[in-house]
């Protein structure tokens, strides 16, 4: 009896390595998904923040400000990426989200090196707003100071000061609250726009669409409007939420935030309708969104710094609609950028919307299989 129960256990047992090694997809994704996960945590995820982009504003031009631009430098945290005239240059800058700090020397740096004074040589301003790299930049301002005979010295009273903007109290919760918009928006849209057009095939309802005079881009309009309402239901949630429980600061336009999330909600409905088109049933619809979910979790700025990654992370994150919305939000929410610091954003969440839905259309045949 027992001999007999394993064999049958043996059966069924070779039949679900059989079906899983012809399902394609699937086995796949046994391998694939381990591997990601480990290319993903190992090379990419990293909180050790270098390569900052930042402004200089160097009043005073001279030895002294040089060699403290070059020791900053040498910390390997920052890159300076451009040099301002004025501290309002920079505001605008930060703002808009092009860099994340800028530099102010003052104009003695020179005497107050020398005499040591009690007035800071330099001044950081710094977007808190990212508080992991705030951190970071607020590190710099312990590095000793060189003289220009090659001397160090710790010795200052004050050697530069760091002023956080737009989360000065580094709370976590406002570095997250926006990410996590994007976040909800990507696993709730593109699973379940996945899922819609498989869903129609396996129930046999295609076939009840084949009778109608329905077209193909009618049809599509027509399973992405509700899910646009629950997008936007979703929006208000998280930002009625976000302002109750955590005292989510908001500076920015909510019109403009609105019309962002909408960019955004369409980029992932559209995504999800050509994930559709491509699965051939429910279970590798999911599978395929959450393959897409992972890397935009991860790579997208919204767990771990952007800076912190390789260039070829980083050319990857740039590819997923995940990483210019969480700039948009962030932007919105805690800087007040305006539409004009955000058109490039806009534009390729706008962009991605239609490549994909152009895909789906092509993909999609309003047929039986």
């Amino acid at each position: 009896m027992m001999h007999s129960a394993l064999r049958r256990i043996q059966a069924i047992c070779l039949k679900e390595f059989i079906q899983l090694r012809r399902d394609k997809l699937t086995f796949g994704m046994v391998v694939m998904i381990p591997l990601v996960q480990l290319l993903l945590f190992g090379y990419t995820i990293n909180t050790d923040v270098r390569h900052v982009p930042i402004a200089v504003v160097d009043h005073a031009q001279n030895q002294y400000s040089r060699l403290l631009i070059e020791d900053i430098k040498a910390s390997q945290v920052v890159n300076v990426t451009a040099f301002y005239s004025s501290p309002a240059q920079i505001m605008h800058q930060l703002r808009a989200g092009s860099i994340a700090a800028g530099l102010v020397i003052p104009r003695d740096i020179q005497t107050r090196i020398e005499h040591q004074s009690a007035q800071p040589v330099a001044h950081f301003i710094v977007d808190g707003s990212d508080t992991v790299m705030a951190s970071a930049l607020k590190s710099l301002s312990l590095m000793p100071i060189t003289s220009s005979n090659g001397e160090r010295s710790q010795s200052f009273s004050s050697g530069i000061t760091v002023e956080l903007l737009y989360n000065p109290e580094q709370r976590a919760a406002l570095f997250t609250v926006p990410g996590l918009l994007g976040v909800i928006l990507t696993m709730t849209l593109t699973v379940f726009t996945a899922i819609a057009i498989v869903r129609e095939r396996e129930r046999g309802n295609m076939e009840l669409l084949i009778a109608t005079p329905v077209k193909t881009l009618e049809l599509m309009v027509g399973k992405l409007i509700p899910y646009v309402i629950i997008g936007l239901i979703q929006v208000g949630i998280v930002l009625l939420l976000g302002k109750l429980l955590f005292q989510l600061p908001f500076i920015g336009s909510l019109s403009l935030l609105f019309s962002c999330c909408l960019l955004f909600i369409f980029a992932n409905l559209g995504l999800g309708l050509f994930i559709s088109t491509r699965a051939v049933n429910q279970l590798a619809a999911m599978q395929l969104a959450i393959f897409v979910l992972l890397p935009s979790i991860l790579l997208s700025g919204f767990m771990f710094p952007y800076q912190a990654m390789p260039v070829f992370a980083q050319w990857l994150a740039e590819l997923l609609p995940m990483t210019h919305f969480i700039r948009l939000a962030r932007g919105i929410i805690l800087r007040g950028a305006e539409w004009p610091d955000l058109i490039a954003e806009m534009s390729f969440l706008a962009g991605f919307f239609m490549l994909t839905l152009g895909l789906a259309l092509r993909g999609f045949k309003k047929r039986l299989d």
